[in-house]
């Protein structure tokens, strides 16, 4: 056992389906990876598919109590495993990704599955189930618009985040939003493949847009304009606070290890209530380290790296010195 915080992280959450329009339903779960529910004329579209067959089919169940229409679309809002990997549980669905998202599931897919199930057991009831990978069917470079019949439905790769491939779920006439982890609310981000110099452009793409309801990544749905507007800033204020500080640190010398004890001290206060801030943060500090020395891509995470870095920040174990400041 590797120590993650969330593998003590067993309790079950409490789902919540909220109708946000006619039509469109956030599914969340007390800061579990939530997904979104767009119902068209004929059909029934998924945004993130769970990370599981068997967690997809309660998303599933949900949508029956409202419409009896298949589910004919998922859209990735990313690649990460507690994402999509329940996508063969909506047989017969067309999935749709950013071709960005794309490459990055050719790159590391196979690593991220196995360092995420190791992280995360709960979030991977079922995993028995899974048959492998996830593969988009339609890949697209910028933006797509599906109409589902009357429906009109905008898929925007908005720009580099959470990881590069981010894509988010617009619906212009309701000005519906599902965000994906370009946006938290309530939950500490997860930075371990972000672009940190990025993000705030892309939080002020997405304002931009003028959402009046939200479903951000992990927390509840938001459906006033206080709730969304303290998703996008508490997102971007997070990110940015944290990069400051591993760039300071950089431009002073100093080893991942003094960055990771600056930063848990310093963000604590503010964020040490958001749901799984101690599990991110030996990530996000890893990643923001990185990227203050300079290194555009995120390194890939393997199950090995995930225990060798969490035992070296996190428990004060020995690293490789080539692997903490590489």
């Amino acid at each position: 056992m590797s120590g993650f915080a969330s593998t003590n992280d067993l309790a079950e959450k409490t789902v919540s389906f909220d109708e946000l329009g006619p039509g469109l339903y956030g599914y969340t779960a007390e800061g579990d990876p939530n997904s979104g529910v767009v119902i068209g004329d004929e059909g029934v579209l998924v945004v993130d598919a769970q990370a599981t067959p068997r967690m997809a089919a309660d998303v599933i169940a949900r949508i029956r109590t409202v419409t009896d229409k298949p589910v004919t679309h998922v859209v990735l809002s990313h690649y990460h495993a507690v994402r999509v990997l329940g996508a063969s549980g909506y047989e017969g669905a067309e999935i749709i990704a950013s071709d960005v998202t794309r490459d990055l599931i050719v790159e590391r897919g196979q690593q991220d599955m196995e360092s995420e199930i190791g992280r995360f057991p709960r979030l991977f009831r079922g995993k028995e189930s899974i048959p492998g990978l996830t593969w988009p069917h339609v890949t697209f470079r910028k933006k797509m618009t599906l109409w589902m019949g009357r429906r009109e439905v905008q898929i925007i790769h908005i720009g580099r985040s959470h990881t590069a491939g981010d894509t988010v779920v617009w619906l212009p006439k309701e000005r519906v939003l599902f965000s994906g982890d370009c946006v938290e609310y309530g939950a500490t981000p997860y930075c371990g493949d972000a672009h940190f110099a990025d993000w705030p452009g892309t939080i002020e793409a997405i304002r931009a847009l003028g959402p009046i309801a939200l479903v951000p990544g992990r927390g509840a749905s938001l459906t006033t304009p206080a709730a969304i507007e303290e998703g996008l800033q508490g997102t971007a204020d997070f990110t940015r606070d944290l990069f400051g500080i591993a760039k300071r640190g950089v431009a002073a010398g100093h080893s991942l290890k003094q960055v990771y004890d600056e930063a848990m001290s310093v963000m604590r206060p503010r964020y040490g209530h958001w749901v799984i801030f101690d599990h991110c943060m030996p990530f996000d500090v890893s990643r923001a380290y990185d990227e203050a020395k300079g290194l555009d891509h995120p390194r890939i995470w393997t199950a090995e790296r995930d225990v060798e870095m969490w035992r070296a920040l996190e428990h004060g174990t020995e690293m490789k010195s080539a692997e903490l400041d590489r």
